[in-house]
């Protein structure tokens, strides 16, 4: 895979930057540009001010919070009103689980953005061949475009309630979210997504309006599972689950922070704005799930969701017109908001395979592949909305439930990436993030493993079923105090090595030994090092490295993990069309 040469018009044509020698697109060179500004690439007019790093901020922020938001798009809207009116609060604690796994897994894409200056396919392809490569883009492409159809599904029913017809409200929506693309320039871009994520502020007032209780809000945060751990309620929650962390906001942020050509030193404010948008997102998803669980409570509807066009008819029922618009208009929002980040994060991902051209920086003439391969995902996916109802209902339940099936996948490739020295180099994951990282893959394969077992074996016994998830969670533990032993030791080999650079080299293995085991460098002395390390480190030519050695045990893992895979993608298939039938 060869880097892109042609220069673009307002970056550098000089020689490539040392810091950007694994940039793939040269408009992913230059001055950060955002919604709300401008910083040059050197830094110039960056003070210590309050006010000035508040206008920094300003300017940073963006894929963390558009990432986020969009992450509350149609299926979510859906799958938080369907937990809401089928089950209360009662699942609450769900998404206060997920906000560490957020944070973690975001961050990581963010760093690897950072740093690496290349989006997430290229460097699966780059880091793991074009064999797995092929398989996470794949996975992607199919995934996003039945989540995309979702988003239309959205459009037709938030539009629909409005009194707009779906032959009118679906190719308009289509038309509206080209537009908002295709216009050369990623300021314009972030500005019309900024203004669309305004909007979400609707969801504040539509809760209020059903007068929630605090301590039947709270409740929701003691982990139960209503009427029993079942397939339906293990659905529900890993649908939640793929919902709030899908496998496109990981190619999606990295990506955008790449095309926004935010670097190694703006991490801390790229972390601030990831930490905005997660606060948006949960407050929201609480938001929608209190909607429809007070809403609706003490009605016929409880227990009986369909769409989340019969959530708007119901809430007007019940509570009024205002509520079921405000509703209404949500779901729009969100429906669009979603789409164009989940298009966007497609044909960056394309753009990173092949080797083209892929930033919101060039014009429709100068990057036709980026632009083209976005609207003719749109075009499908619109045609597909306009399927049989009964086909929508399947795709809508069963879109969220894939992407929660195969999040380890994407997440196990994200954390091997992350530890990938030759790449991150003093970047990589701290021993922390690790054990973070991979409790996230192991909970998701049990909850997978949950509903597998619970669709072939539909009259197994809750304790059962519980009692599984204990012994899975116990042989997660042991192997994970295995691996925090190991990495504390490679650790303390690491800062060991590092005095005896600081030393001028020439210590054996041996001396380096001795050094690790004095344990001479404090917590304070090991930040220092780290910091001044990741001060320095540039990440070469991605070409110009060679591929990490993968051991026959991570081999076999990562084979039996994508066998394990498709076998849960068609029990989910399986179980959605039951659902549905019945």
């Amino acid at each position: 895979m060869t880097s892109i040469s042609t220069s673009r018009r307002g970056a550098p044509n000089s020689a490539v930057h040392s810091a950007d020698a694994a940039v793939l697109d040269s408009a992913h060179t230059g001055d950060i540009v955002g919604a709300f500004g401008r910083i040059r690439r050197d830094g110039d007019g960056v003070a210590s001010r309050r006010w000035q790093r508040l206008r920094t901020l300003m300017v940073i922020s963006g894929p963390g919070l558009i990432v986020m938001v969009g992450d509350n798009d149609a299926g979510g809207v859906a799958t938080y009103a369907q937990a809401g009116q089928n089950y209360g609060m009662t699942l609450l604690w769900t998404l206060a689980l997920l906000i560490p796994v957020l944070y973690v897994n975001q961050e990581m894409v963010l760093r690897l953005g950072a740093v690496v200056r290349v989006g997430h396919a290229r460097l699966i392809f780059e880091r793991f061949g074009k064999f797995w490569g092929a398989f996470s883009v794949g996975d992607l492409l199919i995934l996003n475009a039945l989540t995309i159809v979702t988003e239309f599904i959205g459009v037709s029913m938030a539009l629909g309630f409005l009194g707009c017809p779906k032959a009118v409200a679906i190719p308009a929506a289509a038309v509206l979210l080209f537009a908002v693309v295709a216009g050369g320039s990623f300021r314009r871009w972030e500005q019309m997504m900024f203004l669309l994520i305004a909007v979400n502020v609707v969801i504040i007032p539509m809760a209020l309006l059903v007068h929630p209780t605090f301590s039947g809000t709270v409740g929701g945060l003691v982990p139960r599972f209503p009427g029993g751990l079942d397939s339906t309620v293990l659905l529900l929650i890993v649908a939640i689950v793929g919902t709030t962390i899908a496998p496109w906001q990981l190619f999606f942020q990295q990506s955008n922070v790449v095309d926004k050509r935010i670097t190694a030193r703006w991490i801390p404010y790229a972390r601030a704005d990831l930490v905005l948008g997660i606060v948006v997102v949960i407050v929201g998803a609480t938001a929608l799930m209190a909607v429809t669980a007070f809403g609706l409570a003490g009605t016929s509807d409880v227990g009986h969701f369909s769409d989340a066009g019969a959530v708007a008819t119901s809430l007007t029922n019940h509570f009024g017109s205002t509520v079921g618009i405000l509703f209404a208009v949500v779901l729009l929002d969100a429906s669009l908001i979603g789409a164009n980040a989940i298009g966007l994060a497609t044909t960056y991902a394309v753009g990173d395979a092949m080797g083209k051209r892929h930033s919101l920086h060039w014009k429709i003439s100068e990057a036709p592949l980026f632009y083209g391969g976005y609207a003719a995902l749109l075009a499908i996916s619109a045609a597909v909305a306009f399927s049989p109802d009964y086909l929508l209902g399947l795709v809508t339940q069963g879109v969220q439930a894939l992407a929660g099936i195969l999040l380890p996948s994407a997440t196990v490739f994200l954390v091997l990436l992350c530890n990938d020295h030759a790449v991150l180099g003093p970047w990589v994951n701290t021993l922390r993030q690790n054990i973070i990282a991979w409790t996230t893959v192991w909970c998701l394969v049990l909850l997978s493993l949950a509903l597998t077992v619970t669709t072939f074996f539909p009259r197994l016994s809750t304790a059962a079923i519980e009692i599984g998830l204990v012994a899975g969670a116990a042989i997660g533990m042991m192997g994970g105090a295995a691996v925090l032993i190991t990495g504390r030791r490679r650790s303390g080999r690491r800062d060991a090595e590092a005095i005896s650079q600081s030393l001028g080299g020439g210590l054996d293995p041996g001396e380096v030994d001795e050094i690790n085991d004095a344990k001479l460098l404090s917590r304070a002395e090991r930040r220092a090092i780290r910091q001044q390390d990741r001060a320095q480190w540039c990440t070469p030519n991605l070409t110009d490295l060679a591929r990490p050695a993968m051991s026959p045990a991570h081999r076999l893992g990562l084979f039996t993990l994508r066998a394990y895979l498709v076998v849960a993608v068609v029990l989910v298939v399986v179980k959605v069309v039951q659902a549905g039938i019945g």
